[in-house]
């Protein structure tokens, strides 16, 4: 069974772009890269998460509107975008992050925008860490491990090994896209 969705378009993705980037939207809401990030962890999710709580993580909070015509279409792109995703997880597509599979830092950047990812990737599995490790802790965190390196939030010993290798660094971070599709079959088609 294919899911016969409309797939989010590049016009598309740079209006969600601009208006993330807008001053309609609290500084600490996520940009698009974070959002990506943040929604293929909601796609993955072995619970679903509701909408109102994703938006309102999101957005840190509520975005000043220009008008309900403008509320209406940043949210239907956000579930189109959230569905786009969805969609390549669900037909075993590789996903294509929106950013470099890189940790190393542009000369004006502070955060890699990989970094940038896979910390709103975390913030979504941190709205529901029991039901992320609560089953199987230790593949879970296996799998986990490219993402977590790539955060930096992590202070485990394990963790900043790796960080501190930079070959072994990159080679996890070029594994996201391939992790993804694991984590996902891993909690929505389990070996029966």
């Amino acid at each position: 069974m294919t899911m016969n969705i409309a797939l989010i378009t590049e016009d598309e993705l740079d209006r969600l772009e601009e208006f993330l980037f807008s001053p309609a939207v609290s500084d600490e809401a996520l940009d698009l890269i974070g959002a990506h990030g943040f929604m293929c962890a909601l796609n993955i999710s072995p619970k679903p998460v509701a909408e109102a709580e994703w938006l309102e993580q999101l957005f840190d909070g509520e975005p000043k509107w220009a008008s309900d015509t403008e509320k209406n279409e940043i949210l239907e792109l956000l579930r189109k975008l959230y569905r786009t995703i969805g969609n390549d997880l669900y037909n075993d597509q590789e996903i294509l992050l929106p950013c470099e599979l890189s940790l190393e830092p542009e000369e004006d950047e502070e955060l890699t925008e990989l970094t940038t990812w896979s910390q709103s990737f975390m913030e979504g599995v941190f709205l529901n860490e029991e039901d992320w490790f609560g089953q199987d802790e230790e593949t879970v965190a296996g799998l986990l491990l490219p993402i977590m390196v790539a955060s930096d939030l992590f202070e485990d010993e394990d963790v900043r090994e790796i960080s501190q290798d930079r070959s072994l660094r990159e080679e996890m971070c070029v594994q996201i896209p391939e992790v993804l599709v694991d984590l996902y079959l891993h909690f929505h088609a389990p070996e029966k």
